[in-house]
């Protein structure tokens, strides 16, 4: 895979300074395609993940993780990328699971990282929060997945076409699915380790009110 330039693997950041070379570090042992998007970090790491010599795109102001994802895999397309990875900065996502997205993309459209929801690792109110939006997107969109909100996905260049989103916070992990859903994209799930090294890092009670509401109007429109 470290010789295949088709894949490439795309990593938003905000403030990782402490953890981004760890995941850079791990990437490289499996592929030298790397994309980091620093978004307006106030802390180093932008510093840090250009001294580790991959690509690093920056945004000027903390535009969000939708954002951020965007504009890496932007970058990766016009790079000529047939594989997209999307991993998380800090280090909730084993790097060395990558091989087993890519085996598991063979011949679909994306593939979803899917925590273990049960597990004593997640906090309950996540775990009754990503539930609930797991049966919404049942229901709205027809993708019966077990874990809507795992950032930890990989999916097709052409599929990337189909699934580009507009927001630019949290929910686009929410319009992706939709967008697939829409499209009828083939689809399938790998299990992760819930990892939770931040316990209530990510997406907020709030959060999860407003990407139900986003998601009623997408199925609307």
């Amino acid at each position: 895979m470290e010789q295949n330039e088709n894949i490439w693997i795309v990593i938003p950041a905000y403030n990782e300074g402490e953890k981004i070379s760890k995941v850079i570090e791990r990437v490289k042992k499996i592929s030298s395609n790397i994309i980091v998007v620093d978004d307006g970090s106030k802390d180093s790491t932008r510093k840090i993940a250009e001294s580790s010599g991959i690509i690093v795109l920056s945004h000027i102001v903390n535009l969000g993780k939708g954002a951020a994802l965007k504009t890496g895999c932007d970058y990766a397309i016009i790079k000529g990328a047939k594989l997209i990875v999307a991993l998380d900065a800090d280090l909730q996502h084993k790097p060395e699971d990558i091989p087993r997205f890519l085996d598991a993309l063979n011949g679909r459209d994306i593939v979803f990282g899917c925590r273990q929801l049960t597990s004593d690792k997640m906090p309950a109110i996540l775990r009754f929060g990503n539930n609930f939006i797991n049966k919404i997107t049942h229901i709205l969109f027809g993708m019966n997945l077990k874990d809507t909100q795992c950032g930890f996905r990989a999916f097709t260049s052409e599929a990337y076409k189909k699934i580009r989103w507009n927001a630019t916070d949290y929910s686009m992990e929410s319009e992706m699915i939709a967008n697939a859903g829409k499209q009828k994209l083939n689809y399938a799930e790998v299990a992760i380790e819930t990892v939770y090294l931040d316990r209530y890092k990510g997406t907020t009670v709030l959060d999860g009110v407003k990407i139900v509401m986003n998601m009623i109007s997408w199925r609307i429109r």
